[in-house]
């Protein structure tokens, strides 16, 4: 795998799930430091997960911060974007926009992060199915998990338009994808399956089954 390629994944993560767990952290009236803070663990809370169950210690947040420091200087941003122009409450227009921004960073998140999951396993054993859709999917939902409990809300992989399904289909079609043709189409190819599964699953709501 290109190692610029696996960096352009990182970036666009980090920066899309800044994005989305600080606004998050918006809508639920947190303050400053709540922004900044659920938009870094959102951002590198998935890749931590990763890395750890890989035995990669200390995980790549701690040894390469750029992408940390990315992430704070992203939350900011979004903060102080919202800080001085945007009052959602008061503009019911604006709030519908909030919310199909929260949905759109956190599926480009989702989509980033798992294929670059699925990469890393492929590094670290290419022959392995099974552990690289694994930490494919870890990579893509973990940042959110934790984003959710920080935020007291059911985390979205039980419950909202079958998001880890969406990150399971992209991770196992990369893995399989890549010994066929190689870096660039599986990652395009899974990357195009989440966002596709999640457009279509916010569209028609489709939701896995459950108890009433």
């Amino acid at each position: 795998m290109n190692t610029d390629m696996l960096t352009i994944l990182d970036i666009i993560g980090v920066v899309s799930f800044t994005i989305s767990g600080s606004l998050l952290a918006t809508r639920k009236k947190m303050d400053y430091l709540g922004v900044c803070i659920l938009g870094i663990i959102t951002a590198v809370g998935g890749g931590a997960t990763r890395d750890l169950i890989i035995g990669h210690t200390p995980p790549v947040m701690f040894t390469n911060p750029i992408y940390v420091a990315i992430s704070f200087v992203v939350a900011n941003l979004v903060f102080f974007c919202l800080y001085f122009h945007i009052n959602v409450k008061a503009k019911p227009k604006m709030s519908h926009i909030f919310e199909r921004a929260l949905f759109w960073f956190d599926t480009i998140g989702l989509a980033s992060f798992t294929v670059n999951g699925v990469m890393v396993g492929i590094r670290f054993d290419d022959k392995n199915i099974f552990l690289c859709t694994f930490l494919g999917v870890i990579t893509g939902v973990g940042g959110g998990v934790l984003r959710d409990l920080l935020a007291t809300e059911v985390p979205a992989i039980f419950k909202k338009h079958v998001y880890a399904v969406a990150s399971i289909a992209g991770a196992l079609a990369t893995s399989l994808l890549w010994h066929v043709t190689g870096d660039l189409a599986a990652v395009l190819v899974g990357m195009a399956i989440i966002i596709l599964i999640r457009f279509f699953a916010k569209r028609y709501e489709w939701n896995l089954p459950h108890i009433h």
